[in-house]
């Protein structure tokens, strides 16, 4: 059985992407289950956060976003059985590439795929969905009537809060990172119901990036909104990267708060200078950091993140959540695949086993 690793370098950019056979134990474990493998996504490797979890072995897994049928389950599993079809996410210390024609997991990291469904859809998309639930309701306590930014919306993930905001009753307003992405936001509409637009103001950012702050705050009658969700920021006004000049500048999100607002950021390295903090302050407005990784690093949580995949899985079968059809690709093209990924860091692609 042939799986997909990394092998780490002394940087991002000296990884090592390779196909290595792969073992599974004899017998399985008292609440391990057993699965047959038919879709899997891939999204960028972090070494550094691998690394202040302690995970630093020489070999890492890839591709952890998994759906399959059950072959087998251990003798204290109770959620499932032979012939279920399931959807999970890998834990970040397996020690299993879910490339992996057969793959054992937990049973408390599965949850039931919906029938219609196809196993490249909801592999590609279950992590998104994570995030925006993670962001929307952990993070941000999102609740109808609130006013959302949500930045780059046409990215998976920026669609996936999209949705899920218009679900619960939030007026919403984005950023297009081109004409095409504005088109496309311009565009949707719910599946059932008024067919009204999904977001109340597209500001396109790639032509006249400063027009964020007055275009939010003539939206939104000069009050500001209450919850903001970046893709990335800037923290310099000169000096970027040339893939990072579409982001808006830290002071820009700070300035289109409302009062008691929520800013949930995906940068990892955030620094907020001491003016910032003041205005932060003046606003009582929160930074919280985006890390969907949390919900399976301490077992107090596991119910919650059962919940929260069995949500995403029941509103993309209603329709509620229509992710961008991803373009599976077959396990021989994985490794090019995987390299384009970690250059990029950004794109998504499932494999189709």
């Amino acid at each position: 059985m042939k799986g997909l690793y990394c092998r780490a370098g002394l940087s991002d950019a000296e990884l090592k992407f390779i196909i290595q056979d792969a073992t599974l134990s004899d017998v399985l474990d008292s609440h391990q289950v057993r699965v047959q493998v038919k879709a899997c996504g891939l999204s960028p490797v972090d070494l550094k956060f691998l690394g202040d979890l302690g995970i630093q072995n020489d070999v890492i897994p890839v591709g952890r976003d998994v759906a399959g049928v059950v072959l087998q389950v251990g003798p204290k599993v109770s959620f499932f059985q032979p012939g279920d079809e399931v959807v999970g996410i890998l834990p970040v210390d397996t020690p299993c590439s879910g490339l992996c024609s057969v793959i054992d997991m937990d049973e408390h990291c599965l949850v039931q795929k919906a029938e219609k469904l196809s196993w490249v859809c909801v592999a590609g998309a279950l992590r998104d969905g994570v995030c925006a639930y993670t962001a929307l309701h952990t993070l941000a306590h999102m609740a109808a009537g609130h006013t959302l930014l949500v930045l780059d919306g046409a990215s998976p993930f920026g669609l996936m809060c999209i949705q899920l905001a218009c679900y619960h009753g939030v007026k919403v307003l984005t950023t297009s990172h081109s004409p095409q992405d504005h088109t496309f936001l311009e565009q949707l509409r719910p599946t059932v119901g008024v067919q009204d637009p999904l977001i109340a103001r597209v500001i396109p950012v790639y032509s006249a990036p400063l027009d964020l702050l007055p275009a939010v705050l003539e939206e939104t009658g000069g009050l500001g909104v209450d919850i903001v969700i970046d893709s990335g920021v800037r923290l310099q006004e000169e000096g970027e990267p040339e893939e990072r000049k579409l982001l808006p500048h830290k002071h820009d999100i700070i300035s289109v708060l409302g009062v008691g607002a929520h800013w949930v950021t995906s940068h990892q390295d955030l620094q907020l200078d001491p003016p910032d903090c003041r205005m932060l302050f003046l606003k009582s407005a929160t930074v919280s950091f985006l890390n969907a990784e949390i919900w399976l690093t301490s077992s107090a949580q596991k119910g919650r993140y059962l919940h929260i995949l069995r949500d995403i899985v029941e509103k993309m079968s209603s329709g509620v959540l229509r992710p961008q059809p991803e373009e599976a690709v077959p396990l021989y093209e994985a490794t090019v695949a995987m390299e384009t990924i970690q250059r990029q860091q950004k794109r998504k692609t499932v494999v189709q086993l």
